[in-house]
């Protein structure tokens, strides 16, 4: 297995043909706004401090450094359940633990980047994954191309759902958390920071995830059962995050996970000897409320909420091709879900 393969991602396949339409994406943080929707209200009592924030051009866990310091905590202390995009306009919930003394009014805090809307006592930390998911709405601009074509992939997208990917913020600035990744696990590269190290192994998994979601759609099994899938409680089929343990995939279903696996050896030999154990994931995501407008020609606005986990970039993708401002990110965590 050579280092080039893993040093750009591949073309994933759509699920649906490509309407030729592009647009921009993010030219202006307000393009893209993410609502946070909780898995639980705080209950007005107990030892943290839970915090409901919108920030615009900051992330999670600068935001996350911004707070600790105001409250005089270490970094452990402050809990979020999920990453945000940096260019957007976001609003979620941290918490902070501050089980004795004065609760300090961080309502007061002043910050370009973000503010603090209200605060309030709960009995538990905000942990990663403690939300029901994402609702969105998204401006995009310079819209050229077939509106008809459009139209009809959007009412597809609304009624079938996509293939539910994890978006480029999980494989890092050009994918790079993929090679990195794939460095650690052969021991080219000594990874310290545990913090760093799970963000490559999730960048790992992730990518054996899609391979195994590409592969069917290019088979011709997209929104297809086949004959042994594991459905998951919704009775959607599911595809592999890779670890420890065996498939639980049967017949023609495991065959081609288990060819995919195959030539990906390094890698899920790695996943599994880092620790990780095998679990599953729906491969087909179901925006919920989905609706859009055309506030002018070269317009589209989009509206919709997704389960946690899933990437509003996923949706985009199967509509038209979108580009983005040129930003640097390299050294920012995997962010965004």
């Amino acid at each position: 297995m050579t280092t080039a393969q893993y040093t750009t991602l591949p073309p994933w396949p759509t699920a649906y043909p490509a309407s030729g339409a592009c647009a921009t994406l993010k030219r202006l943080n307000e393009d893209f706004i993410v609502t946070e929707l909780p898995l639980q209200r705080p209950s007005g009592e107990g030892e943290h401090l839970w915090l409901d924030i919108e920030k615009n051009g900051a992330n999670t866990a600068f935001v996350a450094q911004q707070l600790a310091a105001a409250a005089g905590v270490h970094d452990r202390d402050v809990g979020y359940a999920g990453l945000k995009d940096r260019y957007a306009l976001t609003r979620q919930w941290f918490s902070i633990y501050l089980p004795k003394g004065q609760t300090p009014d961080l309502t007061a805090l002043q910050h370009p980047e973000f503010k603090v809307l209200n605060q309030t006592r709960h009995v538990k930390k905000l942990r990663p994954g403690d939300l029901q998911g994402n609702r969105f709405r998204i401006v995009l601009r310079d819209v050229s191309g077939d509106r008809d074509a459009i139209e009809a992939l959007l009412k597809a997208v609304a009624s079938q759902g996509v293939p539910n990917y994890f978006g480029a913020q999980r494989f890092g600035h050009n994918g790079g958390n993929v090679e990195q990744g794939r460095a650690m696990l052969a021991r080219e590269i000594r990874v310290r920071n545990p913090k760093t190290k799970g963000i490559y192994l999730s960048a790992l998994r992730s990518f054996v995830f899609n391979e195994v979601l590409a592969q069917r759609i290019q088979q011709g099994l997209w929104g297809q059962a086949l004959p042994g899938d594991v459905l998951d409680e919704a009775g959607q089929a599911t595809g592999p995050l890779w670890g420890r343990g065996r498939l639980t995939s049967s017949g023609p279903a495991l065959a081609l996970e288990s060819a995919v696996a195959e030539r990906h050896a390094s890698l899920c030999h790695g996943m599994e000897h880092a620790g990780l154990d095998q679990e599953r994931r729906a491969l087909v995501a179901s925006p919920a409320d989905m609706s859009w407008q055309w506030p002018q020609a070269d317009q589209l606005v989009l509206a919709f909420s997704l389960p946690a986990g899933v990437y509003a970039t996923s949706v985009l993708s199967e509509i038209l091709r979108t580009t983005e401002p040129e930003r640097h990110t390299e050294h920012e965590p995997a962010a965004a879900e």
